[in-house]
């Protein structure tokens, strides 16, 4: 009985020990995902309240770098280069840093979104980019802090930081016209050789049109400069599958030519065993 009550005791112990309390935090996490024109622009941040507090130059002291948010770092995310302030974001994962004023607010890009908070050690290379945000008074009170992206457009956004009476805006421009015609200019010029050599080795691979796995392919050499030995590879297995024993043969060799050449040591063996199964000595 001694035993039996030991071990309830100490397993009432031990799941009091990992048991966890569930309740609401203060600053919420929130999760803003925008596409403008072509790209994706991600927020990650806390959201706390005034809770009757006066936040600018009190709670937020101005003139002094604040976390922009609470609890972890608020992180910034673009799929694409963009351009604050006429000069160049790399795309990436950013900690968004500010330094508030009366009249306009500092905004810094941190490389670093691994802190908790504003660094220990600030490093100013690990700050990719600094703008200047717009100020302005709206005419309400906003209770809890809020990030997000509006006045949207095909190749702008503007990023708004929006808190008690206050709204710092900053412009943002995306690379939409130049991806939009590199996108044109790649359709209307027709498939790359790597489209066709995709289409050609899938028919193949798929036995849909063995034919026209084999045009596909040629065409797809015929794109390139050089010899790619993983091309000719692909079309001397087509033209072995429809019988063209010479003509497989002869492919091979220049495949096993340009891989030899090329240093690729699984292409020079693969060439070499289907030489052999193909009675070349």
């Amino acid at each position: 009985m001694k035993k039996l009550l030991f071990f309830l005791c100490t397993g009432m112990f031990i799941l009091g020990a990992t048991a966890q309390i569930q309740a609401p935090q203060p600053s919420p996490f929130s999760k803003v995902e925008q596409k403008v024109g072509l790209t994706d622009v991600t927020i990650e941040y806390s959201r706390p309240g005034m809770r009757d507090r006066v936040v600018f130059g009190n709670l937020v002291p101005f003139g002094e770098v604040w976390r922009t948010g609470a609890n972890e770092n608020t992180k910034i995310t673009f799929s694409d280069d963009v351009e604050i302030g006429g000069k160049a974001l790399k795309k990436g994962t950013y900690a968004l840093f500010t330094k508030p004023g009366k009249d306009s607010w500092e905004v810094m890009f941190y490389s670093d979104a691994t802190n908790w908070g504003i660094p220990q050690k600030w490093e100013e290379s690990k700050v990719a980019l600094t703008a200047s945000a717009e100020v302005s008074e709206i005419p309400f009170a906003m209770e809890t802090f809020t990030i997000l992206l509006n006045d949207l457009k095909n190749d702008s956004a503007v990023l708004s930081i929006v808190w008690e009476n206050t709204a710092a805006s900053l412009p943002i421009k995306f690379p939409t016209d130049a991806k939009t015609l590199a996108s044109i200019e790649k359709v209307m010029n027709g498939p790359s050789a790597n489209d066709y050599f995709a289409a050609g080795s899938y028919y193949h691979d798929s036995k849909i049109d063995t034919k026209k796995a084999l045009e596909w392919v040629t065409k797809a050499i015929e794109m390139q400069d050089g010899e790619p030995f993983w091309m000719l590879r692909r079309k001397s297995l087509i033209e072995a599958d429809l019988g063209m024993k010479k003509e497989a043969i002869a492919t091979a060799k220049l495949s096993l030519a340009a891989a030899e050449k090329a240093g690729n040591a699984d292409y020079v063996k693969m060439n070499k065993d289907s030489l052999k199964e193909w009675g070349v000595k």
